[in-house]
């Protein structure tokens, strides 16, 4: 418990303090008029309060991400508390601000020209960039299709379709696959507010009342269960896969996603002012960690078997040796929310944790439809021009949906990560001009980059090393995987010096 609280404390501290430094860092201009305003279409740009705001960019980043995700990673063993909190504070919560915050001075560009502008004119790298971005969207609302669907068969069981895998017969709720996908198509289409400026932020006080559910009964009649960084950080993963980078891959959402820089700017259109961005973005990050923190920690407990001398991960463990081929996580959160919160609650969480990943689903959807739009310069007013670009993207959707959940996971997992590394290097690049500016005022902020800088060398660090560890990458054997750490290693730091290269030559045209 002494871990949870410690690292729960954290997370909102870090919130005013650190949060506070990267918005004096970024520089805020209230007065300058933000795109709701100068570009308001009545679509995709479309001013709202506030507090709604919020609790969109809330229910859009936190699908199955901070909760899947936080489950998995828990597996690892209490090193995952830490990656949650540091990686909310230093890392997730500059990126989403940055992601963000720049769509807004840029006008409510989509991520990949936000990256094609700061880190290369070339159209190569923007059309890269573009792939990259469309297809981690479309493995995402694939998992935030399958996921739900399968936690909503398990409520009320419709029709399935059968589907063999490794001599193992896997069901597809096929009926609430189609259901979710007729919603899909609705919310990625209507304009912004019609539905999910409405309905959203009811969605994201139930997912927040879930956790807090979850938080309460674990305190209150689990805590001497919960795992503690004290047990040691040492890999508790049975599997034979290192924790590093595997874990900080796993976790994603809960700590850092590229996929929360697709979504910022989708409600970019909608702030109304810059001094709402610190509680927009970065406050969303923090609350998504809440939650991540919540679930890892819950996973960790519930399974805590002292009569069998079982510690909670360990039972964890367990319990997945028993259900081989099946979606752990969801099995995890019904089995959680029925037995710690009872069948009222236990209904409301699970419907939080079914909106969650479908209010992403959609949302990664319309991302990936403005993406195209603005890259073939598609007025989005008229429906047609909509349904063009829409009626694609739901066919490749609709035909993953028959792939191994797992196997769709691990490579959303990667592909997710490695756009966040794009998006933290845009970052590092605007605030290293930014801060050498003859416009820039306050002097202090030229080593104001080194905010984004780090994050994005770390997690370079970890993308590199995961694609040629991770079985659906290189799969180098364990005992050459200190190899695949030192190519990691030296790509890192090649791309140290390369920013170091480049920013002197930056300076250099200043003068």
């Amino acid at each position: 418990m002494i871990t949870f609280i410690i690292a729960l404390i954290l997370l909102v501290v870090g919130f005013f303090t650190y949060g506070t430094l990267v918005e004096h860092v970024f520089g805020i201009e209230p007065e300058r008029k933000t795109p709701a305003l100068t570009k308001t279409d009545g679509v995709d740009f479309v001013p709202m309060a506030p507090w709604r705001v919020f609790l969109v960019q809330f229910l859009n980043i936190a699908g199955l991400g901070p909760i899947f995700g936080a489950i998995m990673g828990i597996f690892y063993g209490p090193a995952a508390f830490l990656w949650i909190v540091f990686g909310t504070i230093f890392a997730g919560g500059v990126h989403d601000y940055l992601s963000g915050m720049l769509s807004i001075r840029k006008g409510g560009v989509s991520l990949p020209n936000i990256i094609g502008d700061e880190l290369g004119k070339g159209a190569g790298l923007k059309m890269f960039i573009r792939v990259l971005t469309l297809v981690l969207l479309i493995l995402l609302t694939t998992t935030f299709l399958s996921g739900p669907a399968t936690l909503l068969q398990g409520l009320a069981p419709l029709g399935s379709y059968g589907l063999e895998r490794s001599g193992i017969i896997h069901q597809i709720p096929i009926v609430w696959v189609l259901i979710i996908f007729g919603y899909y198509a609705l919310a990625t289409v209507l304009p912004v507010d019609k539905l999910i400026g409405r309905f959203y932020p009811i969605f994201g006080g139930i997912l927040l009342f879930m956790g807090v559910g979850i938080m309460i009964a674990m305190l209150g009649w689990h805590s001497s269960e919960m795992p503690e960084v004290f047990d040691g950080l040492h890999n508790r993963q049975t599997n034979g896969l290192p924790l590093f980078p595997m874990m900080f891959v796993s976790i994603a959402c809960g700590a850092i996603s590229g996929f929360h820089g697709t979504q910022s700017p989708i409600m970019a259109r909608c702030v109304t002012n810059e001094r709402q961005g610190r509680w927009i973005f970065y406050g969303a990050m923090v609350a998504e960690g809440i939650l991540a923190l919540i679930w890892a920690a819950a996973a960790g407990t519930f399974f805590a078997d002292p009569e069998k001398g079982l510690y909670g991960i360990d039972g964890l463990q367990a319990f997945a040796a028993a259900h081989p081929g099946e979606n752990i996580a969801a099995l995890v959160i019904d089995k959680v929310s029925r037995s710690w919160l009872g069948m009222v609650g236990g209904i409301l969480a699970i419907v939080g944790v079914i909106a969650a990943p479908i209010t992403s689903g959609d949302t990664a959807l319309r991302s990936a439809r403005l993406i195209v739009a603005d890259y073939f310069n598609l007025d989005q007013r008229p429906i047609p021009k909509r349904l063009m670009i829409a009626i694609p993207l739901f066919a490749c959707v609709f035909g993953m949906v028959f792939v191994d959940f797992n196997i769709v996971w691990r490579y959303f997992a990667w592909t997710n990560q490695t756009l966040a590394v794009f998006t933290l290097w845009a970052g590092t690049i605007w605030l290293y001009k930014k801060g050498i500016s003859d416009q820039e005022p306050n002097k202090k902020h030229h080593f104001g980059y080194v905010i984004a800088l780090v994050p994005a060398l770390f997690m370079t660090m970890v993308c590199s090393s995961y694609i040629l560890i991770a079985p659906e990458g290189l799969n180098i054997t364990p005992d050459k995987r200190w190899l695949g750490y030192l190519i990691a290693g030296l790509v890192t730091v090649g791309c140290f010096f390369g920013f170091l290269t480049w920013a002197r030559r930056q300076k250099n045209k200043n003068k």
